[in-house]
């Protein structure tokens, strides 16, 4: 692919930032804070997106590029590459997530209980045009419950493996050294779980939920059934130099396990997790990995074919170098074009037919 250089127009492409900038208006300290705390569900989408849990960053990202999710998950993955790497945390587990959010469609009665938490699944969707009309919307206080769910719930796969319902896990010691880090290596196939995980973790929201409803109706081999989704807040625990481990904050977190029919004489399982709460990614993610064993190359279902295909910034980075100047290319298809018009109205004068140029040989 050939491109030519842009020269003298330095003035207005410095023009044309100043009048996106402009549209925009002022951005301060208070117009950051208002997005942080209206929009919580699209702070967790960019900082899951971006690979880095900052609420306050992620909401200067969004400011900042006038909430163009791709470029502002572009800003802020490139703000992360600046900063050190001081520790790594210790592994999360589900029983010690402080879930908020936790059900099954696989089962009515599951240990702990089914917690509905804050979803709007069982609501209607009425725009509420009366806020336009002066009037604010202001919702109802929820009624407490007579007593309190506990703060963390068991691993529903954990009971089923009790009932001989899910393989038995075979956990690996690895330290945290040897884990592999997709931010700062690149992706290979046929990728590891780890580097899968990681992938879909950080996945743009619309192509995975895109590419798990192709596996959902019928391009995949498995039928997805939630068996456990939960939304929670994970402590980042950490080891201090001196050996004591403490923490060093919590982050919102989603996870899913999806279901499929019998394999080997168990229940198949597909995992995913991120950021933030954003339950249909996971959903969709989870298909997707519960699908990635036994898809044909070529499939959408296929790990290749999602995980190139939902990295974000290299998606839209693609797309968006098509608005550079192609113009060797271009006018190269065009002087064949003009080339086989001047050859056939040649052979036409001359009663003859013409057949285009002759394919060349492929060289091997």
């Amino acid at each position: 692919m050939a491109y030519v250089a842009t020269r003298g127009g330095e003035k207005a492409i410095e023009q044309a930032e100043r009048l996106f900038r402009q549209d925009l208006g002022t951005i301060d300290a208070q117009r950051v804070e208002t997005i942080r705390a209206t929009m919580p569900y699209l702070i967790d989408r960019v900082m899951g997106e971006a690979s880095l849990y900052d609420e306050e960053l992620a909401a200067l990202a969004l400011a900042q590029t006038g909430g163009e999710l791709s470029e502002a998950v572009l800003v802020l993955r490139a703000w992360r590459t600046t900063q050190p790497r001081l520790a790594i945390a210790r592994p999360v587990k589900q029983d010690e997530v402080l879930t908020q959010r936790r059900i099954s469609a696989a089962f009515k009665d599951i240990p702990g209980g089914q917690i509905l938490g804050p979803t709007l699944d069982y609501s209607h969707r009425v725009l509420a045009t009366d806020v336009l009309e002066g009037k604010p919307f202001a919702p109802p206080a929820v009624d407490k419950a007579a007593s309190s769910a506990p703060a963390k719930q068991p691993s529903l796969a954990d009971w089923q493996r009790q009932q001989g319902l899910v393989a038995p896990a075979n956990p690996s010691a690895v330290s945290p050294e040897d884990i592999p880090d997709l931010t700062r290596e690149p992706l290979l196939f046929p990728a590891s779980r780890a580097h899968r995980l990681q992938s879909l973790a950080r996945a743009e929201t619309g192509g995975v939920l895109a590419l798990g409803y192709a596996a959902m109706r019928g391009y995949g081999n498995a039928h997805p059934t939630v068996n456990e989704l939960r939304l929670g807040e994970a402590n980042v625990v950490v080891r201090h130099p001196r050996g004591t481990e403490f923490s060093a904050g919590r982050v919102r977190v989603s996870q899913a396990e999806v279901t499929s029919k019998e394999k080997g004489g168990y229940l198949e399982l597909g995992f995913a997790a991120t950021f933030g709460w954003n339950e249909v990614k996971v959903i969709a993610a989870a298909t997707l990995d519960l699908n990635s064993d036994d898809a044909p190359v070529g499939s959408p279902v296929h790990e290749e074919f999602y995980l190139y295909h939902t990295e974000s910034v290299e998606a839209s980075g693609f797309c968006i170098h098509f608005k550079l100047p192609h113009y060797v290319t271009f006018q190269s298809i065009l002087d064949a074009m003009r080339d086989a018009k001047v050859k056939r109205a040649a052979a036409e004068a001359a009663g003859e037919v013409y057949l285009g140029e002759p394919e060349e040989e492929p060289v091997l």
